[in-house]
């Protein structure tokens, strides 16, 4: 059908939206089969096709999408995505400009709440463009399982995702029989840095922590509150020093967002008060395995058992 519409004075975005309208009208069509996404920040995402030309700015969007199979479809990613499977891939950041975005031609962008927070031009500037934008980022486990429905129902990879959630549930139910054979009172109690600098630890509900209690592990920062809807919480040295006694392992997840070494933690002022400390109990994992929503929380488990029983 030929619709003879003419938008002078009309922004490119508004006059799709009137021929779209038109369309509508003149054919009787309804989208009917139009699926619908509500994202992290809460926008609501309408589309009836898989989108095919997707640029990632989250390492752990990649590593999902890639588990779906979506290698061809994953057209760029974050610069920095340390993804082996990867290379050579065009890279992006919320600093680059909106016309190398433009220029690559996706026709979706999975990003994040913090890249809206701190880069909403750029953000704006895209959406202007036509470009859709879907911000996820899980803090919870449930939220995560969440989170991979909605990559498989962008992306057209339903099954797919439903898998991941069956073999994640799976292996972490036989992770469980074997925390269980250890009674909760025998457990180390454990102290979780996430930013050494900051001395910040992870809010309750967080991935972090439910690698942390899955791995046999007890909280000590029980009582820590996250901010802005994060994994992240403050906690302060002072809130630290006051568990000192009862910390039988201090771990840290260390990477990009916490540089730290055993040396760092040894020779922070008044932490050798701390138990663990004085013990040498200082444990360092790979922030990937613990931070990411992905199916590598499993090896995550894994390793911190290792660590809070070695030899078992």
């Amino acid at each position: 059908m030929n619709i003879p519409f003419y938008c002078f004075g009309l922004r490119k975005k508004q006059c799709c939206r009137l021929l779209f309208a038109v369309f509508i009208v003149m054919s009787g069509w309804h989208p009917a089969s139009a699926a619908i996404l509500v994202d992290q920040e809460g926008a609501s995402i309408s589309f009836e096709v898989p989108f095919k030309r997707i640029i990632s700015l989250y390492p752990a969007h990649t590593e999902n999408l890639l588990a779906l199979g979506l290698n061809q479809e994953l057209i760029g990613v974050t610069a920095g995505d340390d993804d082996p499977t990867v290379p050579g891939r065009p890279q992006f950041t919320a600093n680059d400009t909106s016309e190398k975005f433009i220029a690559a031609k996706p026709d979706l962008i999975l990003t994040r709440p913090m890249i809206s927070r701190s880069h909403p031009q750029l953000v704006k500037q895209l959406q202007e463009a036509g470009i859709v934008l879907v911000s996820l980022q899980p803090t919870t486990i449930e939220e995560m399982f969440s989170y991979w429905q909605s990559l498989g129902k962008l992306t057209g990879r339903a099954n797919e995702a439903a898998a991941m959630i069956r073999t994640f549930r799976s292996e972490l139910t036989a992770l469980q029989e074997i925390r269980d054979m250890v009674p909760v009172k025998n457990r180390p109690r454990v102290y979780f840095e996430s930013i050494h600098a900051k001395m910040k630890t992870f809010a309750p509900s967080s991935i972090a922590v439910f690698v942390l209690e899955n791995g046999g592990g007890v909280n000590v920062a029980a009582d820590a509150t996250a901010r802005h809807s994060s994994n992240i919480a403050a906690y302060g040295k002072e809130r630290i020093l006051s568990h000192a006694a009862e910390i039988d392992i201090y771990l840290a997840q260390q990477g990009q967002m916490n540089q730290v070494t055993k040396e760092m933690i040894t020779e922070e002022p008044g932490f050798k008060a701390i138990k663990a400390v004085r013990e040498g109990r200082i444990c360092l994992i790979n922030e990937e395995l613990v931070s990411r929503p992905t199916m590598h929380l499993l090896e995550g488990i894994r390793q911190v058992r290792k660590m809070f029983y070695p030899g078992n």
